[in-house]
């Protein structure tokens, strides 16, 4: 690969004070704003003089032996319009190493300067195991200076065929580079090479060994491919590519441009372009062409645009950018989030179904690390709606985002930043979410007034075999199975439910398992709750008791608001072996009494699911009365008032006896 660029690098000419592009302003706002570039090498092989020659666009001779350090504002600077160059000089001198060492681990590029043989020499047995030794991982650019002095036509050639070897053997030396500080020969083009290798870096993109694309920018350039094909055919079409080329260097493509690159891409492969366009494995070859030329500028214009660092990940920020919610406030996606999803289901849903099957979920989540870790644990897709066939549904999708939101809105920050949203306002991830107003549980029954959310989460409690799992299946319109199986690991189901007037909410039923204890003893996960449901089974007598047990043994349960359900209401209702009867029990509270409801009457459950979403929207009207309402007593103004006038009378008074002495 490394052929071709030192031979692309003799054939071009390079202007540097006058490289400009409009488009590389957004390319490098992520980047440190100061180049540091550190020339080295042996006693007399003309480190000065390249400085003085590129500063002053002339030759100098008689310079002082080592420059101070020269900072080039960005105007001057080609690549890039942000950043600054500080060029350092530095002496090989035995009594300068202790400075040498300092400049070389602040280098962010080493220009590594030679001018014969022996100096020639000295880089692969002295200079490179040097800066290993000090712990530098920074590129390297070598330069063959004083070349004026060469009467070998072909030292460019000699030059090339020494560097090789040690290229292979130094993945660190990006380029190398025949000039003269003298002749005003290639001195920009080796400063340029060397900001050019900061910028622009070659080595986490390609493999001179394998001459090969590496591995995390082939995944990378997938990625992207898969974000341009807007219609998931497997080509780039001609206004992808165009729209590609606008997002990346805001300018359309050429169309003798565009034909260009298609005929090289068909020139090596018949099958990398078809009628419908571009393949990926085309898309790749493409760049693999721009690195083996020296043209990998190109690709990382492209990376950066999509938000790709130097180590070809996403960036930090463009993941989980800023977000602040309040203590309080839970999270939800707007309408802008919900379409997104929307869109992403219907791409996807090639069979047209109307459920993402196994094969459909993987294509859609090509693109991201994995399906998110939550999803995983809580055994998705059993969490959300699925058809006969087990795809999830749009209903079901939607309330999977519902709920991951809800309970971790990074992990939807970065699937958004993953899967290509683009927020409508901001350009940013953050337009999908929306934040909620606060809600703080209160001691006291709290005051009348709807909560603002659209997302809520309910604790499903009761003793075992009442039938918890029963209602969690048939939330997700599972059959009814009547074989009990203890529930050890927590469970997990969301869907949607419309409430009378036709608003719609997601509910997030939870089974806590052998998690029960901790998360109930938890101040914090209970503030994550919305309402509690109790259940009991009303045929059995002993059922009921657990419920008035764990309420004494958990007093934060008393803050929340909760529905009873009497389950397994198909069977023989019995008597309940506890002080006070279930229906007396919630009247005491200042509840509604118990919903009977069974796994096997569909309209009971309906009821229950809408009570739960009515209690948590109105928490009002389901939160127990423990305490009666501090009211102001009305004592204390009658007696403030009396007071008040005893002490006008008194003033009175006394200002008619004074005035009657006097």
């Amino acid at each position: 690969m490394r052929l071709h660029y030192y031979g692309w690098l003799l054939c071009v000419k390079i202007c540097v004070k006058s490289k400009s592009c409009s488009s590389l302003a957004l390319l490098f706002s992520t980047m440190s704003s100061d180049v540091r570039l550190v020339l080295c090498g042996d006693e007399g092989v003309g480190k000065s003089s390249l400085i003085t020659s590129f500063v002053k666009e002339t030759f100098v001779p008689n310079i002082q032996s080592v420059l101070p350090p020269i900072s080039i504002p960005p105007e001057f600077i080609s690549v890039a319009n942000n950043l600054t160059m500080t060029i350092v000089d530095t002496s090989s001198r035995p009594q300068d190493r202790q400075s040498l060492n300092r400049e070389i681990r602040r280098a962010n590029v080493i220009l590594l300067v030679y001018s014969d043989h022996y100096t020639s020499e000295r880089i692969p047995l002295f200079w490179l195991p040097y800066f290993r030794s000090l712990g530098v991982n920074v590129p390297v650019v070598l330069c063959a200076n004083k070349c004026d002095l060469s009467v070998d036509t072909d030292s460019a050639e000699v030059i090339l065929d020494e560097m090789i070897p040690i290229m292979e053997e130094f993945k660190e030396v990006e380029s190398c580079i025949r000039g003269s500080a003298k002749e005003q020969y290639n001195v920009n083009q080796a400063f340029y090479l060397c900001e050019k290798a900061v910028i622009y870096p070659i080595a986490p993109l390609f493999d001179s060994k394998e001459q090969n694309l590496k591995p995390p920018a082939v995944a990378a350039l997938q990625r992207i491919f898969f974000l341009c094909d807007k219609d998931q055919d497997g080509f780039l079409n001609d206004k992808e590519m165009n729209d590609l080329q606008l997002k990346c260097f805001n300018k359309p493509l050429d169309p003798f441009d565009h034909q260009e690159i298609k005929s090289i891409l068909y020139k090596a492969d018949v099958n990398l372009v078809t009628d419908e366009g571009i393949s990926q494995e085309g898309f790749i070859a493409l760049n693999k062409i721009f690195a083996l030329k020296g043209r990998h500028e190109t690709t990382w214009g492209i990376l950066r645009t999509f938000h790709y660092t130097d180590s070809l990940s996403l960036s930090d920020k463009f993941l989980y950018p800023r977000f602040d919610v309040p203590q309080y406030s839970s999270v939800e996606l707007s309408p802008a989030g919900y379409r997104f999803f929307v869109d992403l289901f219907l791409l996807f849903d090639k069979d047209n179904d109307g459920g993402l099957n196994s094969t459909e979920l993987n294509s859609l989540f090509a693109p991201t690390p994995e399906i998110p870790a939550s999803w995983t644990k809580s055994q998705f897709p059993t969490t959300t709606l699925c058809n006969e066939e087990g795809h999830v549904t749009l209903q079901g999708w939607l309330a999977q985002w519902s709920m991951t939101t809800f309970q971790d809105h990074k992990t939807t920050l970065a699937y958004l930043a993953w899967l290509g949203f683009e927020g409508p306002e901001r350009g940013s991830t953050i337009d999908a979410l929306k934040v909620t107003k606060p809600r703080r549980r209160r001691k006291t029954r709290p005051k009348p007034g709807k909560v603002d959310r659209n997302v809520f989460s309910c604790y499903v409690l009761g003793a075992p075999d009442s039938g918890k799992s029963a209602i969690l299946d048939r939330f997700l319109n599972r059959p009814f199975y009547p074989l009990y199986v203890p529930t050890i690991k927590p469970r997990i189901a969301v869907n949607s439910v419309e409430m009378q007037g036709g608003k719609q909410c997601y509910m997030i039923l939870e089974e806590l398992g052998e998690l029960e204890p901790a998360v109930l003893d938890n101040s914090s996960k209970l503030d994550e709750c919305d309402v509690i449901c109790y259940t009991y089974d009303s045929s059995n007598p002993d059922s009921f008791q657990h419920i008035v047990d764990l309420r004494k043994k958990y007093p934060l349960l008393d803050r929340l608001p909760a529905v009873f359900a009497a389950l397994k209401a198909d069977l023989d209702k019995q008597q309940q072996r506890s002080d006070l009867q279930p229906d007396a029990y919630t009247r005491e509270l200042g509840l509604s009494t118990p919903l009977h409801v069974s796994a096997t009457w569909t309209s009971s459950l309906s009821e229950l699911f809408v009570q739960l979403a009515e209690a948590a929207l109105n928490p009002s009207t389901a939160t127990p009365i423990l305490e009666p309402e501090e009211k102001e007593s009305p004592v204390m103004p009658v007696v403030l008032a009396s007071s008040a006038v005893a002490i006008v009378v008194a003033a009175v008074v006394w200002m008619f006896r004074t005035s009657r002495e006097s």
